[in-house]
């Protein structure tokens, strides 16, 4: 598979025909709207425009959402048309952040993160405890709180726990090190990769790497085929050194305040 053809799958099953889980899915020839509970921001997944019509097409998803009361994420791929999108939605009032590098690694039986070996320092989160733990690391290493994703997290594995599957790295006193989750989307061939955040103490001692192969391994025998992630500029150099490939890169486009 080419890039492009990686792409066209992309778009196709991760944009396009997706329902995120909370979400209420609503699509028209324009755009793909996932619309998420009221404690959350709802989000544009794909957009369809030309020159012609972006402009009015961008005002009338904040008006459409204005009259919601809601703020809204509009999701941008370097590849989405026309070329000058992120320039007008800048325009519109959005705030551009920062990009993220869209990876994706295929899987087959001869891959290295199939055949690793994973160690006893990695276990499978399983309930509510376990996700507190986790987001207690995610707030001493980015010092902001992670309590709305902590509900999330807890939210969903109630709801599906068999299609998201949360993994933490131990140290030898019980402590997380290092966590991530994955996202299995049935009916497609992905799988998508959260967090990966690691205590800086314990980098560079292949707990992330690990977490990578414990979810791939996982994700091969529930016959997903290709994984993907939203990289940050630290992780996708490790991500490229086991397999991920760079497809473009994303930026989240968040809308003006209501």
């Amino acid at each position: 598979m080419n890039k492009s053809d990686l792409i066209e799958i992309f778009n196709r099953e991760q944009r396009m025909d997706i329902v995120y889980p909370g979400t209420r899915r609503e699509a028209d020839e324009y755009v793909v709207r996932q619309i998420s509970p009221e404690e959350e921001d709802s989000f544009i997944s794909y957009s369809s425009l030309t020159a012609a019509h972006a402009d009015a097409v961008i005002q009338r998803e904040l008006d459409y959402f204005a009259a919601l009361g809601r703020r809204f994420e509009w999701k941008l791929y370097d590849f989405d048309e026309p070329a000058d999108l992120k320039d007008r939605l800048a325009a519109h009032g959005f705030e551009i952040e920062d990009a993220e590098a869209l990876m994706i690694m295929k899987l087959d039986a001869a891959h290295p993160m199939i055949t690793a070996s994973i160690p006893d320092s990695i276990q499978r989160i399983t309930d509510d405890a376990g996700i507190d733990a986790l987001m207690a690391l995610e707030d001493t290493i980015w010092q902001v709180s992670h309590q709305e994703l902590g509900n999330r997290l807890k939210r969903d594995k109630r709801t599906m726990p068999e299609e998201l599957l949360i993994y933490a790295a131990y140290d030898e006193s019980g402590r997380i090190a290092s966590g991530a989750w994955m996202y299995m989307y049935t009916g497609t061939a992905f799988c998508s990769f959260w967090g990966g955040s690691t205590l800086p103490e314990y980098r560079g001692k292949g707990f992330y790497k690990a977490l990578i192969a414990v979810r791939a391994q996982e994700a091969w025998k529930r016959g997903f085929r290709l994984l993907t992630v939203d990289a940050s500029p630290m992780s996708r150099p490790i991500l490229e050194r086991n397999g991920f490939q760079c497809l473009g890169y994303t930026y989240p486009c968040k809308s003006p305040q209501i």
